[in-house]
């Protein structure tokens, strides 16, 4: 996935989402892996009865010790096994932009908390991730090029995805971003087009299948 940062003026995340194999941790150090760290976390998914935000590609999650964050659709245009979102951290811009997704007026630009209830947002899902974060140096590239990061997860329901990751400055530089992730991908073992669900997708499918084929009816995402 694509995703733009609000709080840092345009900055993107350019994201692919794989399945880890076997070893995928002593692969990465023999690329010059550097382990970040280790940390667990719990998600909670909120959205209406109908799924208003996600049939409309926006998701809406609180990660436990880190706040609100709402996901856009993006538009840089690019085909590929991955998705493109911009990336809402500061509360009174995802209320605002709540709002609008839901046809809502006048609950101004409080805390998110407080408007789930007048918007209809409900828990849709909650669980708990095991994460181990890596970065690395992309081969030849010079010192001011970004570095790439990796996140391997597993959730408490036994679902396990890993994320490349690149973050770039502008429009502009994401393909070249894309192209290295790729690269790194392929010399992860990642299979060319395969292309990932995302935790919340395989959470849905295992425990709200009716969900789950309620968002099958709108698109394939695979955001988590």
């Amino acid at each position: 996935m694509i995703l733009a940062d609000s709080m840092a003026q345009g900055l993107i995340e350019v994201e692919r989402k794989f399945i880890p194999g076997p070893g995928i941790e002593e692969r990465l150090q023999e690329l010059g892996g550097i382990l970040e760290h280790r940390i667990t976390f719990r998600d909670t998914y909120y959205d209406t009865p109908e799924l208003s935000l996600m049939r409309s590609n926006h998701w809406l999650r609180h990660r436990e010790g880190s706040g609100w964050e709402l996901k856009c659709p993006g538009a840089s245009g690019i085909s590929g096994p991955h998705t493109e979102y911009k990336e809402l951290t500061s509360e009174p811009a995802v209320v605002a932009q709540l709002c609008e997704v839901l046809g809502a007026k006048g609950l101004g630009d409080g805390s998110v908390a407080a408007v789930l209830g007048p918007l209809g947002l409900q828990e849709v899902a909650s669980f708990v991730t095991k994460r181990s974060s890596w970065k690395l140096v992309f081969p030849g590239v010079n010192e001011e090029e970004p570095m790439l990061k990796v996140d391997l997860d597993t959730a408490d329901f036994g679902y396990a995805v890993g994320e490349v990751e690149a973050l770039v400055q502008k429009e502009a530089e994401v393909p070249t971003a894309l192209k290295k992730i790729n690269s790194l991908s392929s010399m992860l073992g990642v299979p060319a087009q395969e292309r990932a669900p995302g935790k919340l997708i395989v959470y849905l499918q295992h425990f709200r299948p009716q969900d789950y084929r309620r968002l099958l009816e709108v698109n394939s995402s695979t955001e988590d």
